[in-house]
């Protein structure tokens, strides 16, 4: 007598499939980490309402036949308005970690963007990936670490700098703190030096190992001349990311910025902050056209993309359903994500009357 067949895991058929994906089959800490915001994490779900509630007026009979999504940003071609975004600790996920990601992204014509606390070298990352590369940096106390990370990046090929600017400390993740975050002695950071690496490990009993990291070596002084002496130091273009307020919008391309990436930080900074989403009209408008402009958090599905491009975004990050992805299949599972999501934009430039990214237009949305 044979036993009865066990019905196979249904397909994931959304982003959304992913993370249910993801929260199975990792570490409830590493899990944690990467899902989890600040505080009461009202933040995320602000987020994601945001979003659902913009509706889109949509055109008929526009002969949409073709489409193309391709764009530029900064200047450099994409072949659709998505790139990856800066993602910590991608080997948590899975052992090839972000060269899984580079990848995927290769096969989906993606860009992307690279944490310095990636566990994967940039040039590593560089080596494999054929789409722009973005290196995601943090201003330290020594500047000289930080100096000899933007030459790294440099000399590995990265076109831009994404400078973030919402961590002066990190914020209060309750879940980590609970889950006493920290690493495996042999994870490995490539771009910190042995000292910093060292402490991600360590394990104390009221915080997140990362939380007395960032305390101890990620420089709370920061201000608007710090982004003129990185300048100086490169010929990269800077892009600043972190920013909710219009007047800092403006002050960072005073301040000589190539451009901006509205974020909050994935909801893991403020939980009280304003969602991004809401918060990109008035920057877009503050911007009136001069520089990138770019947004983050709670995108997931094809809608919010072109919400964003109606808004004013040049472009949108992807973060947390690319390590759903990852840990689900590592290549494949990005691969997956990346295919669903430019699929439904697809479709929702088709439904919206929209034969190419320029034609995403501000009157569509309500």
């Amino acid at each position: 007598m044979t036993s009865p067949t066990q019905p196979s895991a249904p397909l994931p058929v959304n982003l959304h499939d992913f993370e249910v994906i993801a929260a199975r089959v990792l570490p409830k800490m590493v899990y944690d980490y990467y899902a989890g915001g600040a505080n009461d994490e009202v933040l995320l779900s602000s987020t994601r309402a945001a979003w659902d509630a913009i509706e889109i007026r949509y055109r008929v009979m526009r002969d949409v036949s073709a489409r193309s999504w391709a764009c530029k940003v900064l200047g450099q071609s994409l072949s659709w308005p998505v790139m990856i975004a800066p993602m910590a600790m991608q080997r948590m996920a899975h052992a090839e970690g972000e060269l899984a990601t580079a990848h995927a992204a290769n096969q989906l014509a993606t860009g992307m963007v690279l944490s310095t606390l990636s566990t994967t070298s940039v040039e590593d990352v560089s080596a494999v990936l054929k789409q722009p590369l973005w290196f995601q940096l943090y201003i330290e106390k020594d500047r000289g670490a930080t100096k000899a990370l933007v030459e790294r990046a440099h000399e590995a090929g990265c076109r831009a700098l994404v400078l973030t600017v919402d961590t002066p400390l990190l914020g209060r993740r309750e879940r980590d703190v609970r889950n006493q975050f920290h690493l495996k002695a042999d994870m490995p950071f490539p771009h910190l030096r042995v000292a910093a690496g060292d402490a991600l490990v360590a394990q104390e009993a009221t915080t997140s190992s990362l939380a007395t990291y960032v305390a101890s070596q990620w420089d709370a002084s920061i201000s608007w001349k710090d982004l003129a002496w990185l300048q100086s130091i490169t010929t990269l273009p800077i892009l600043v990311k972190g920013v909710v307020r219009a007047d800092d919008a403006v002050m960072a391309l005073e301040s000589g910025a190539a451009g901006v990436i509205v974020s909050n930080h994935g909801g893991r900074q403020l939980d009280a902050s304003v969602t991004t989403v809401g918060a990109l009209p008035e920057i877009a408008n503050a911007m009136a056209g001069r520089g990138a402009l770019l947004v983050d958090g709670g995108v997931r599905r094809g809608t919010d993309v072109l919400k964003a491009i109606a808004l004013g975004a040049h472009a949108v990050l992807l973060g947390r359903p690319v390590l759903w992805g990852l840990s689900a299949g590592g290549v494949d599972g990005v691969k997956q994500v990346l295919q669903l999501l430019r699929d439904e934009f697809d479709l929702a430039m088709a439904l919206s009357g929209c034969r190419g990214v320029g034609e995403i237009t501000s009157d569509l949305v309500a």
